[in-house]
């Protein structure tokens, strides 16, 4: 028989895996709120783009985007059941390349997408063709990449560029702008080469928007340290920057004179690249002879990093 010791770390176990799954669950729910309105917020905004500026102008951008809005003018078909069409091979294709989860927020985007073009109707902003093109493709590029941040897409190019580069070898930038010369051509052959390099102009604006968007501001960038005073340094980035940073011990793979290489600490540490700068004047105040290397990285998650909330 259990004495009543027993039965209550039993009922302690019971009550703590409860509270494991239900957290679990709203954490979940939550991230599940936060992609959905920001897919919500990129179809408005890639909608918004298309009616108020593209369409009316006959203007296109590039991807699976701009396949739809070439095939609308020449063909003169509806944009929202072409966005369908054009994109679900894209779909299919990201199902197996990418997931399921992925596929089904994807499906959900570009369903939403037509589905507001087809009942919401935006007024024609202006007329000008520099500013269709540059604020055509910034709605557009802020829809496509708040798309992206709640885990779906609009344009289903990128899938194509991922399942290409792993079959052929090449990188995914130099897939997508292959695509983008070979609808670009078809643009000019269809429709004038003035509106083709208007539209270059507008796929421009909406890549660079899109990558704002993905990326923020804050790009972050990876610092690795190297020096004779590595615990100055070290007291400085933790105290004087506020920033976290990891030590790796190391030794040294080269000695002018021969001699045993010298044991020191590798400091590695993450900062935006508005604190660039800053690290840089301390670690000279510190140690003018320091070896420092950078390189960019797109995101971080967790650690001592002021991020942006979104």
């Amino acid at each position: 028989m259990p004495n009543s010791k027993t039965k209550g770390y039993r009922l302690l176990g019971h009550a703590g895996a409860y509270l494991k799954r239900s957290r679990k669950l709203r954490v979940g729910f939550k991230a599940f709120l936060k992609d959905m309105l920001f897919i919500l917020v990129g179809i408005f905004s890639a909608a918004f783009g298309l009616e108020s500026f593209l369409l009316p102008n006959q203007f296109i951008d590039g991807g699976a985007t701009g396949i739809s809005l070439l095939a609308t003018e020449i063909f003169e078909l509806p944009l929202p059941i072409l966005i369908i069409v054009v994109n679900v091979p894209f779909l299919i294709l990201g199902y197996k390349v990418i997931g399921k989860t992925f596929a089904i927020k994807a499906a959900i985007a570009i369903l939403g997408l037509a589905l507001v073009l087809s009942t919401v109707h935006f007024p024609e902003i202006t007329q000008d063709k520099l500013l269709v093109a540059v604020f055509g493709g910034f709605f557009l590029g802020a829809g496509i990449g708040l798309s992206i941040r709640g885990g779906g897409v609009l344009d289903g190019t990128e899938v194509l560029a991922i399942f290409l580069s792993r079959k052929l070898g090449t990188t995914i930038g130099d897939i997508i702008i292959l695509i983008n010369i070979v609808i670009f051509l078809a643009a000019a052959y269809f429709l004038s080469i003035e509106t083709a390099l208007y539209s270059m102009l507008t796929y421009l604006s909406a890549s660079k928007t899109l990558d704002f968007v993905v990326d923020g501001i804050e790009e972050y960038t990876g610092v690795t340290i190297i020096s004779n005073k590595s615990e100055e340094i070290r007291v400085m980035i933790s105290e004087k920057l506020g920033r976290g940073l990891t030590i790796y011990r190391a030794k040294g793979g080269f000695s002018k004179d021969g001699g045993a290489q010298k044991d020191y600490d590798v400091i590695y540490t993450v900062i935006t690249r508005l604190e660039i700068r800053r690290l840089n004047i301390e670690i000279s105040k510190i140690d003018a002879h320091a070896f420092v290397v950078m390189n960019s990285i797109n995101d971080t998650r967790g650690g001592m990093i002021k991020k942006r909330h979104l």
